[in-house]
């Protein structure tokens, strides 16, 4: 019973030499993308200059989450 325990615990390694399989292939590190920051900043002003309303749009949205946590806030609290 004791005698095939080896076999359980043993290691990839150990197990793959025993076998005659050779060593595993080590895998390539996977990098990260390499982002063209200019391009990607020259088509954010574009798009900034084509449409001037977009960032009154981003801080009226910002404004009225804003608002509305605070007001979620009072009600739940039952502040004032």
């Amino acid at each position: 019973m004791y005698g095939n325990t080896s076999v359980l615990i043993m290691g990839e390694a150990k197990r793959r030499k025993n076998l005659g399989i050779p060593p595993r292939e080590k895998t390539e590190d996977i990098k990260m993308p390499q982002l063209d920051k200019k391009a990607i900043q020259q088509k954010v002003r574009s798009t900034l200059y084509k449409y001037p309303i977009i960032p009154f749009l981003f801080y009226g949205a910002a404004i009225l989450i804003l608002i509305g946590g605070l007001f979620y806030v009072f009600k739940s609290f039952k502040i004032a």
